[in-house]
């Protein structure tokens, strides 16, 4: 996302490289489809970016040949991703610093600016074709935001929506990026929810290219550190939920068969 709370969606019928930026406004937060299409979640655990990118590719071509829908939920090594609208004064130290520290640093190819994924930080990449919203992008940001905002509810935290930028806040701090890119009208990338996560790891960048924002973290809010497995059901049932979506397969690592 951008400073204006710009989602930005990249070749949505596949032809080439051309941008299109949608508001982010409509708040339409259901989605409901006369046969509920099936869900399968896939768990992996700690993954390196580049190996969190290439499953991605791989779910976005077998979604293209139909079939259920699917969410990626995982942590990454510690990694500054760059999103197409990232500004370069965003990045506050430099790659050399940030590989002595141990943590990586990749230009990436979904909206927004800069970002960080790291131990302890669930990230989300839903690859499911947009016709479940009716290929509305407004649609699908705001179901997303729903998802995250219920799972943390559930936990007693106030979550909420910005009236002006994408992702979702506690106590007027972002506790949950989101990021998205679509290819023949099936997303990939995602959202990224704070949980157990090193907040001081964003003092080396301008989170998402917001200036005057704070981060926080579910530790933080309460008090305590939160099993990642908790937080990954509660994340799928709302998801489930908020796409109307039916929830058939729970996979580690590999790959379920393709069928």
């Amino acid at each position: 996302m951008n400073a204006a709370g710009i989602a930005e969606v990249f070749d949505p019928d596949g032809a080439g490289e051309e941008c299109i930026q949608k508001g982010a406004t409509v708040t339409d937060t259901g989605v409901r489809r006369p046969s509920i299409p099936s869900l399968q979640t896939i768990r992996p655990g700690r993954l390196n970016y580049r190996d969190g990118l290439q499953l991605q590719l791989t779910l976005l071509a077998r979604r293209r040949l139909g079939g259920n829908e699917w969410l990626v939920l995982l942590e990454h090594d510690p990694v500054i991703t760059l999103g197409r609208g990232a500004r370069p004064e965003h990045l506050l130290c430099t790659r050399a610093e940030l590989a002595a520290a141990g943590i990586d640093c990749q230009t990436v190819s979904r909206g927004g600016d800069v970002t960080y994924h790291g131990p302890g930080q669930l990230v989300g990449y839903p690859i499911v074709h947009l016709d479940l919203v009716d290929r509305d992008l407004h649609r699908y940001l705001r179901a997303l935001e729903t998802a995250l905002i219920e799972a943390l509810v559930s936990f007693d935290l106030p979550a909420t929506r910005h009236p002006r930028y994408t992702g979702v806040w506690v106590a007027g701090r972002k506790i949950a990026a989101i990021g998205v890119a679509v290819r023949h009208w099936i997303s990939w990338h995602g959202f990224a929810l704070n949980i157990n996560t090193d907040l001081a790891a964003f003092n080396r960048l301008v989170p998402c290219g917001l200036h005057q924002v704070q981060t926080t973290s579910m530790e933080q809010l309460l008090g305590t550190q939160l099993s990642l497995r908790l937080v990954n059901e509660r994340i799928v049932r709302s998801f489930a939920r908020v796409f109307d979506l039916d929830l058939v397969g729970d996979y580690e690592s590999p790959l379920p068969p393709q069928t």
